[in-house]
């Protein structure tokens, strides 16, 4: 059974102020997720599913749908406030979703299958789709999943701070431990994090969690009943969210099995911010220059 890929694109985009997903940084309009399709191809994976709001899907289908037709199979799940959520009343006051484990949740009744999740607005790399395809086709389990686990120097953003899951590992390359930090930054000659008031140094060489992970799909059981107790724990705060290092965390902890980390050199790049954007575009080219993407990835 081959893998599926799921890209998470239902985001709101606050912070970068446009519908990122869906914007053109290549040459032919390619978006981030196309390289990352393209990546995913021709690593093996079968299958797309794209995790969207209902408000923007039919603008979204009719840019992916022509170019992907024929190349890829594709399917769809829409990220809902009340998916999931049983009896539990949502508070009129939540508005955004609740989060990326809560969105890969919704895709419990697509995927029967291995697969690998990442953002939509992230680039990985060619590397990181071979090494996440010779995973899923081969140790994954109910009882092993995996992450792609990148230098956090290399996922950092000179515009602003970011959110990363900073990674504990063990001498076999297995995750020990995966705590989400919302406001990481390099600091001079030092990276930070802050939480609360204070500020706290994280080393350069740490692997962090880009949300590229590797799935079995026993995972969904487990996470509907992590998500039942994050409600009753935090379901009336508007501002929590529902992390896949979450379900990675508990996982570990108690005792299901174990996440292996593989590692990846390659340069992570991505649009947090707007004026992240020239730079993508110049890394790109950069890319293409170099041989390793035509300059129109579907033609």
């Amino acid at each position: 059974m081959q893998p599926t890929l799921l890209i998470l694109a239902a985001g709101m985009a606050s912070r970068y102020g446009s519908m990122k997903q869906i914007q053109g940084f290549g040459p032919s309009g390619e978006t981030i997720m196309d390289y990352s399709i393209y990546d995913a191809i021709r690593a093996g994976f079968t299958k797309v599913v794209f995790i969207i709001r209902k408000d923007f899907a039919d603008d979204f289908k009719k840019i992916f749908e022509p170019k992907l037709k024929g190349r890829v199979a594709i399917d769809y799940v829409y990220q809902d406030l009340h998916s999931f959520t049983g009896d539990y009343s949502v508070p009129a006051e939540r508005t955004k979703p609740w989060g990326t484990a809560h969105a890969v949740l919704c895709a419990k009744d697509t995927i029967k299958e291995p697969f690998a999740v990442i953002n939509a607005d992230d680039f990985y790399g060619r590397d990181a789709f071979e090494k996440a395809y010779t995973f899923l086709t081969g140790p994954v389990s109910e009882k092993l999943y995996c992450i792609i686990g990148y230098e956090l120097a290399k996922t950092l953003s000179d515009n602003g701070t970011v959110s990363r899951g900073v990674c504990q590992v063990d001498a076999s390359d297995n995750l020990v431990s995966i705590a989400e930090r919302t406001k990481i930054y390099q600091d001079g000659n030092t990276i930070t994090y802050e939480e609360g008031d204070k500020k706290y140094e994280v080393p350069f060489d740490s692997k962090v969690s880009m949300n590229f992970w590797g799935f079995d799909p026993s995972m969904f059981g487990y996470t509907e009943k992590l998500f039942a107790g994050f409600l009753k724990e935090q379901g009336t705060n508007p501002k929590a969210e529902f992390f896949i290092p979450i379900i990675g965390d508990k996982f570990i902890k108690e005792g299901k099995g174990n996440i292996k980390v593989i590692p990846t050199g390659a340069q992570w790049f991505g649009v947090t911010y707007k004026e992240d954007a020239p730079e993508v575009q110049a890394s790109l080219n950069a890319l293409i220059d170099a041989g390793e993407y035509p300059k129109s990835l579907w033609k």
